[in-house]
């Protein structure tokens, strides 16, 4: 990266630097919120429901509002949609610290949380065209490895910060991100980061549409946990929500402004690094959870144990995505993004073959090679995306992306969970029954504690049986994660066009120059 850019002396570094903070935060509340899940149910008496809302309405809103935040950017202004999505966020997380306790605590929270969501979503594509518009073709793939690597970095900060945070109140995990945004704003305005937009109308149809389709069908996702799957509300809502999506596909087709141009996946390398994207989300988000609990149940670690555990897969991560981005910048993206599938495949495949030991000190270096595996993939992915649309669409081209990614993280989340489930019911089942326990009770017992999927509360020893059966749960799980990036690989591999993508005159300057 050079240091400044051309026209009023303004830093390229800085203007990156701003936009990492002001994405800090979305970051560091997918994964944060979870630790202090226990502490915040108890004091708030919320029920189980409520409080499994109170982490999915961040993201079920961040879904449904990704492709309203990218196209708001590029028609209203990048920078003045970051500073609204910041001062939204924030605002929100400050309400969600200060839930009073009482009746109204469930209802509050759950609906504080969903304005996050929104804050995040229009925060997101709007910082991420700012980063695209500063720097020229070339430069973007290693601008976008620190923006990623960094930002994607503090997605493990957060169970460790959680963890601490919550020793003093759990409150405390959502008042962080306010000196995070005043930071932010700060470096915004030093920076002045400056970018093309265009105004148009809103295609207010067309939110409706996306946002009901990606709502109600991620909301069937998520509550497949609750509901199981043989529920038919579960089909339902998952169906409606797609038929919705369809009606969308169909609708911008025909509207002169639209919310999404639909014809940009006539591109093959934009359809494919979204198909990429969407099969490898299927695992990246799903593993901190996964890794998560299984750190804490497996191993019987602390929650900022578990936190360390993650922090070694963005080790990999971090590294791997400098190296991804450098490689695209120099020889296009189809090498990077292959490569990254098949090391990710060989990471999680050799990672599960060492989770039953139950001894993190055999897994450590497989845990960072699957995160190196994603970070080498996941920039070059992104990043190519995003370079396939004009100059005044890069928000819209984020918005599009981010939708696929959340959309397939809420799918790999439910179904991933529903076999992590089913797998550790049948394995403390038949430990029971080893055990002398008749079928009847051994059956209700591997049920109640499958369901409630987390260690003893108060802090107590985890027996070694149900150590075993998670580690095997897990097994499977990682297993499965295996596959689906060995999937993906062959996707890119045959979707992608080996080479530089050719730079057009726009692609060839910063939004700096004159």
């Amino acid at each position: 990266m050079s240091g400044t850019a051309g026209g009023g002396g303004r830093s390229r570094n800085l203007v990156l630097a701003a936009m990492i903070f002001a994405v800090a935060m979305t970051f560091i509340d997918q994964t944060i919120v979870s630790i202090a899940a226990p502490q915040i149910q108890a004091e708030l008496k919320l029920s189980s429901t409520g409080l499994q809302w109170a982490v999915n309405a961040y993201l079920l809103t961040l879904a449904a509002f990704f492709a309203y935040g990218g196209r708001l950017a590029d028609t209203v202004g990048h920078r003045k949609v970051v500073v609204a999505g910041v001062v939204v966020f924030a605002t929100a997380s400050a309400l969600c610290g200060a839930t009073p306790k009482g009746d109204a605590a469930q209802a509050w929270i759950v609906a504080f949380r969903a304005v996050q969501g929104v804050g995040g979503a229009i925060l997101f594509p709007a910082a991420l065209g700012i980063v695209v518009q500063t720097f020229a073709l070339r430069e973007r793939g290693k601008a976008l490895a620190t923006f990623f690597g960094v930002a994607g970095g503090l997605t493990a900060i957060g169970p460790i910060l959680g963890g601490y945070l919550t020793e003093w109140t759990w409150r405390a995990i959502f008042w962080v991100n306010v000196p995070v945004a005043v930071i932010a704003l700060v470096l915004i305005a030093v920076s002045r980061p400056v970018t093309d937009h265009r105004p148009a109308p809103m295609d207010y149809r067309g939110l409706a549409l996306i946002a009901f389709g990606v709502g109600l069908s991620v909301f069937g996702f998520q509550q497949a946990q609750i509901w199981h799957w043989s529920n038919p509300a579960i089909a339902l809502c998952v169906a409606a929500g797609l038929l919705l999506l369809v009606v969308f596909h169909a609708t911008e087709l025909r509207t002169p402004a639209p919310l999404m141009q639909v014809r940009i996946f006539r591109d093959r390398a934009f359809l494919t690094e979204n198909l990429v994207l969407g099969i490898t989300m299927l695992v990246f988000v799903p593993f901190f959870f996964f890794a998560s609990e299984y750190a804490q149940i497996g191993l019987a670690k602390s929650s900022s144990g578990a936190g360390v555990y993650l922090l070694w897969f963005f080790v990999g991560f971090v590294v791997a995505s400098q190296i991804g981005g450098r490689m695209l910048d120099s020889g296009g993206a189809r090498r990077p993004v292959v490569i990254g599938c098949v090391l990710g495949a060989i990471g999680f495949f050799l990672l599960a073959g060492k989770v039953t030991d139950l001894d993190f000190g055999s897994q450590q270096w497989y845990v960072v090679l699957a995160g190196a595996g994603m970070g080498m993939m996941l920039t070059p992915a992104s990043t190519d995306a995003v370079n396939r649309a004009s100059r005044m669409s890069y928000g819209e081209a984020t918005g599009i992306t981010q939708t696929v990614r959340n959309y397939a993280a809420s799918l790999g989340l439910a179904v991933l969970g529903t076999i992590s489930v089913a797998r550790f019911e049948s394995r403390l089942r038949g430990s029971l029954l080893a055990q002398g326990e008749p079928a009847g009770q051994a059956a209700s017992q591997a049920h109640a504690i499958a369901q409630s999927h987390s260690a003893p509360a108060g802090g107590g020893t985890i027996p070694a049986f149900v150590r075993v059966a998670f580690g095997d749960a897990t097994r499977t799980v990682f297993s499965v994660m295996a596959a689906i990036m060995a999937a993906a690989a062959l996707v890119a591999y045959a979707g992608l066009r080996p080479g530089l993508q050719p730079a057009t005159p726009e692609d060839g300057r910063t939004a700096a120059d004159p």
